[in-house]
């Protein structure tokens, strides 16, 4: 979980005396705070600083992870949509349905709505919402719910929170990530929600809003710091507003502010085991600590690895444990980490093994030329299969239909590529071979 404070959330905002908003009304003096925000009084720029972090994560980790951002309206929803398209645009231009809006009002959104659940629909991918969404929305593959919405509700925050606990493993979703610009995940430590606060991190100036270490694994002191609001310093007066009547707010006077700078004052990281436990060590040390109890010791993890007839399911089986690899990589190395291989990653972090790139992994194996007693198209295909990767790691050339794309459908069809190593039976034992070779180092 990353909750990221916003400079006007915290200390509130005042108009100079007199200021007109966009439309030419003039804005009432008293102070607005994050009660007023998206209802009252709309802060463009805050918009635009939400959609940036949403859209750093995205790009820090995979711009196709299903999204959900919960807006406390349908104009806040649409003000969002629109943000999300402007830091997204080249995605938008390949497919506008990269980003839509699914509320009530609107029956274009609605209709995506199936397509956004359904695991094997890549479009939509970021849906931005207000209430619509909230229950009885199966998002299996959802891997980041977005909360910019002020919620006091337990039991619509676990309603929230529910669209991301869902496991799909054929997707390899077994965890999510909460981004919470309100500060609704304060619920987590209400005594009615299962579950306490862990480890809390908070990233330098400039740094994505991905998962660092601690590394001694302890708490800094200014974790425990809450920062004050208007609603808990009585020396900021007013700026308090009445809920309002209705999902939407209808009938409320909404004032729009363009040119009043918004900026992030503080980003704090949450990890949360596979029981939903908040983790209370470093996230190399969680790991180093799981894997001590599946493994007495480097050389029993090699046999377990060298056995596994995929790779792939060794690290689903830890993945489903709570280990975090997406962060894990960026913990051991913020620039190389994502190209490293998941075997490395293990190793280095619970036994202090030296880690390889893929790339690295897959240029060591062709040094061996230990094709050479293939014949040529065989050669062709195991050198693609290296390539692979190193590019996208051990799952894709485990995939039963990796024959059939690209470039493999450019050397031949499936069948002819298969008897090329001389029988599905052979091209299996030259995967496996290939695997033992990329491991040797």
């Amino acid at each position: 979980m990353v909750r990221i404070d916003l400079d006007k959330d915290l200390t509130g905002w005042r108009p100079d005396k007199g200021m007109l908003d966009k439309h030419g009304n003039e804005i009432e003096d008293r102070i607005y705070n994050q009660r007023d925000f998206d209802k009252t009084l709309v802060l463009e720029q805050r918009t635009q600083v939400v959609a940036r972090k949403i859209s750093e994560y995205l790009k820090a980790s995979n711009r196709f992870d299903k999204t959900i951002v919960f807006c406390d309206n349908i104009d806040h929803a649409e003000r969002m949509r629109q943000a999300l398209v402007n830091e997204n645009a080249d995605l938008v231009a390949q497919n506008h349905r990269y980003v839509v809006r699914i509320t009530g009002d609107n029956e274009e959104g609605k209709m995506e709505l199936d397509n956004f659940i359904f695991p094997e629909s890549k479009y939509p991918v970021i849906a931005t919402t207000s209430k619509l969404m909230t229950t009885g929305v199966d998002a299996q593959t959802c891997k980041l719910i977005v909360l910019d919405q002020r919620i006091q509700s337990m039991t619509e925050f676990k309603q929230i929170i529910g669209r991301g606990t869902r496991i799909n493993e054929d997707f390899d979703k077994y965890w999510f990530t909460i981004l919470d610009f309100k500060k609704a995940t304060e619920l987590f430590a209400d005594p009615a929600f299962d579950g306490d606060p862990v480890q809390i991190y908070e990233p330098g100036p400039g740094e994505p809003p991905l998962p660092p270490d601690e590394e001694d694994g302890e708490a800094s002191p200014d974790d425990e710091f809450t920062y004050p609001t208007p609603d808990d310093n009585p020396a900021y007066p007013g700026g308090v507003a009445e809920p309002l009547p209705g999902e939407e707010g209808s009938n409320v006077r909404r004032y729009v502010v363009a040119n009043v700078e918004v900026k992030v004052v503080a980003e704090r990281v949450q990890y949360f085991d596979a029981n939903g436990k908040l983790i209370t060590e470093s996230l190399k040390d969680y790991t180093r600590n799981t894997l001590a109890k599946e493994f007495a010791s480097l050389d029993d993890f090699l046999r377990h690895w060298s056995k596994a007839e995929k790779k792939q399911a060794i690290i689903d089986e830890l993945a489903h444990q709570g280990i975090f690899f997406e962060a894990l990589a960026g913990e051991v190395d913020k620039q190389a980490g994502k190209d490293f291989d998941p075997f490395d990653l293990l190793c280095h972090v619970a036994w202090d093994q030296p880690p390889l790139t893929r790339k690295e992994r897959a240029e060591q194996v062709k040094k061996r030329d230990y094709f050479a007693k293939y014949g040529a198209q065989a050669q062709k295909v195991l050198e693609a299969l290296l390539d692979k990767y190193a590019d996208e790691g051990v799952a894709a050339i485990e995939e039963t239909q990796i024959l059939a794309i690209a470039p493999f459908n450019r050397l031949g069809t499936p069948i002819e590529l298969v008897r090329a190593f001389g029988g599905k039976t052979q091209y299996q034992q030259a995967v496996g071979e290939l695997e033992r070779e990329l491991y040797r180092a």
